[in-house]
């Protein structure tokens, strides 16, 4: 996968221009994020609320609102980071995901024979990259810290999965499918738009399929990203 046409220099230059950005959509991943930063100052950890649409837009403005006197943010890198659902075979309850590539999804046009992206209809992308390398940093230091992670295509759905059948179809739509929640493409798409590289980092609380909430394990899920969340100083900082 390409990186962002539009990021011009390497993250390694960038992060000594600026600080990191963690959107999260609620309080609770918020705190586990917080917790596992353990107090590290060159990050900011801020709420996007729920859906692409407000994470989009509160993306955006922590973005401006970091801006210099030239109009550059005042941060290198912006990671999406919470709890999400794990498609099966992809990853599982207590699984961290580093996105390879975050997706819209259900962002197309319905037709009697299938679903169109609007990449199909010449409307843009409902692909957006992250920053690989970074991203496969990450990967390594979870793995040797011995942690349960996972990479692949995070998707970005505006009503989450409750059926087998939608999870069926999401999954053939997007082979290789780990796993989705509600914001990343929202968050991906201020950060490309403000030239900065974008992580997405999940921890599975649950399996994407027919809505069971007794199946969810949330606090093992919050657990999850605040250990993933720990690694992060050391690997920007490398």
């Amino acid at each position: 996968m390409s990186s962002s046409p539009n990021i011009s220099t390497s993250f390694a230059q960038r992060e000594k221009e600026g600080r990191i950005l963690i959107m999260t959509s609620v309080e609770a991943e918020r705190a586990a994020v917080m917790r596992g930063l353990q107090g590290d100052g060159r990050f900011d950890v801020l709420l996007s609320g729920v859906g692409a649409a407000v994470a989009a837009a509160r993306t955006a403005k922590a973005l401006g609102a970091s801006a210099g006197a030239d109009g550059k943010p005042g941060y290198g890198l912006v990671v999406n980071a919470g709890i999400a659902g794990g498609y099966a075979g992809q990853a599982k309850i207590g699984d961290i995901v580093l996105a390879s590539l975050i997706i819209a999804a259900d962002l197309g046009a319905e037709s009697p024979e299938r679903f169109l992206s609007v990449d199909e209809l010449g409307f843009g992308s409902a692909r957006l990259p992250v920053d690989d390398g970074l991203a496969g940093r990450i990967v390594a230091s979870l793995q040797q810290a011995g942690l349960p992670v996972r990479s692949g295509p995070i998707l970005t759905v505006s009503t989450t999965t409750g059926t087998a059948a939608t999870a069926a179809e999401l999954a053939a739509r997007v082979p290789g499918a780990t796993a989705e929640a509600m914001e990343g493409y929202g968050v991906a798409a201020a950060a490309l738009e403000f030239g900065l590289p974008i992580l997405e980092l999940r921890a599975v609380s649950n399996a994407v399929g027919p809505r069971d909430r007794s199946a969810w394990r949330i606090k093992e899920a919050l657990n999850a990203l605040e250990a993933a969340s720990s690694i992060l100083p050391e690997v920007l900082s490398s």
